[in-house]
């Protein structure tokens, strides 16, 4: 047996030992940070109800959570660079995990929204610090698999802390409503896990009792390697500087088509438990109950979208062709006059394209881009994705406090996915390379 293959036999048993040991923790992490960040939807119907919030504070409240998550974004990466990862994600965990139990405090409009806001500012860094985190385990080839699974998280947690959220909802113990004791136990698991991520999260493979000596040292010398490269075209990096990065209109393409995409997608999670109570004419709890649905559907496209783009090798028309499809079922859900079954049926639908466009997307800016453009601009391009959850939820929450028509509101968000459609579109993609090619180029892949 040649030393190659040796070496490639010993470096797939580590990343394997790593991943076992490393993903499924940090999928919890994500679900608990998700859940969070979008349980509020769940329980606005009831807390509208107690603490009479109009759907305006109710927007604004959803919206301002993003302005607090910008805050630090890129701040904490660097932190889990150049400090710890597991210092400053316990923080991370521990700190918005007592934010997201003090919203069930609130009783003012300025509290909620300086809630969300200390929310947003808490959570802010654990997306960015986790894909530098995984650079200090995983080579470059196993990192877009790694990072997978923390997009199935979304639509997972959703469609698990929706029954668990209806369940709590019908709580009254203690003088306090159902909403308040979401509120409180779904935040602390994350204060639980912020403890438990301190002792059981190494920062670098040198610091994981778990491996032997030599799996240390393989995986070491493998991300040293990927280091040393990654130096010689530092140079050629800050060439390309982020002026002339947006030169690029594929840069804008992206960025617009994730910006309108997201300003429609953040406002359907954040509204869907409002619409559902709105047309079936049910409790806050069955409402939260029916969004299920929806997100468990949804958690099965981003398997399947990965699987798919992955085997055909296409990625800007899987991308394009979900956003365009959710506009259409969004609009068919706006007819007038049909039962509550069939609009389920089209929300339902919508849950299943709503979530198929993310993962392609992803692998879009590497596959357009220049390496160093596209080393300056991802950042930029999820500054977009996040600043469009401060706009969507706001505009639903002012149409419908003015009146505006259910059916309005949902052709709203059914235009904001039909535009990303349209700027996804545009952008220009090189030649595909079939997937045994790229295979052949990119040497052997881990199973």
């Amino acid at each position: 047996m040649s030393s190659y293959t040796t070496n490639n036999d010993q470096y797939e048993n580590t990343r394997r030992k790593i991943a076992w040991r490393i993903l499924p923790f940090v999928f919890g992490l994500y679900i608990v940070a998700y859940l969070d960040r979008a349980n509020v939807s769940f329980a606005k119907l009831a807390m509208a109800k107690d603490l009479k919030f109009s759907e305006e504070v109710f927007g604004t409240g959803f919206g301002i959570f993003f302005i607090g998550y910008l805050f630090l974004e890129i701040p904490g990466a660097l932190l889990v660079e150049r400090w710890s990862a597991r210092k400053w994600f316990a923080r991370i965990l521990v700190t918005w995990g007592i934010c997201a139990t003090l919203i069930a405090l609130v009783r003012t409009p300025s509290q909620f929204y300086w809630a969300r806001f200390l929310l947003g500012v808490a959570e802010a860094g654990f997306f960015p610090g986790i894909i530098v985190y995984f650079t200090h385990w995983f080579a470059g080839r196993d990192r877009a698999r790694a990072l997978s699974g923390l997009l199935v998280a979304v639509p997972f947690s959703l469609a698990l802390g929706a029954p668990i959220s209806a369940l709590l909802l019908k709580a009254n113990w203690l003088g306090l409503a159902g909403w308040q004791w979401m509120f409180i136990l779904e935040g602390c698991p994350a204060m639980v896990l912020g403890i438990a991520t301190f002792f059981y999260l190494p920062d670098h493979p040198r610091d994981a009792r778990w491996l032997t000596a030599e799996e240390r040292q393989c995986i070491e010398n493998i991300l040293e390697q990927e280091k040393k490269q990654k130096q010689k075209q530092k140079q050629a990096a800050r060439r390309s500087a982020l002026i002339q990065a947006l030169r690029e209109p594929n840069v804008w393409w992206l960025a617009l088509g994730i910006c309108a995409t997201n300003i429609g997608g953040y406002a359907f999670l954040f509204w869907l438990p409002t619409t559902i109570q709105s047309l079936s004419g049910g409790s806050p709890s069955s409402a939260a109950a029916w969004t299920t649905l929806p997100y468990a559907l949804g958690l099965l496209s981003v398997y399947w979208s990965g699987q798919s783009s992955d085997r055909t090798g296409e990625r800007k028309w899987h991308c394009a062709g979900s956003m365009a499809m959710t506009a259409v079922f969004l609009a068919m859900s706006a007819i007038p006059g049909q039962s509550f079954a069939w609009v389920m049926f089209w929300l339902c639908l919508t849950g299943l394209a709503a979530y198929f466009w993310i993962t392609p997307y992803w692998v879009l800016p590497t596959l357009t881009l220049t390496e160093s453009a596209a080393a300056v601009t991802i950042g930029f391009i999820n500054m977009c994705a996040n600043l469009a959850g401060f706009i969507g939820s706001p505009v639903v929450g002012w149409l419908r406090d003015r009146g505006v028509a259910n059916q309005i509101c949902l052709l709203f968000l059914a235009s904001c996915y039909l535009l990303g459609a349209v700027f996804i579109s545009l952008v220009r993609v090189p030649p595909r390379i079939s997937p045994s090619a790229n295979l052949a180029l990119a040497g052997p892949v881990a199973k």
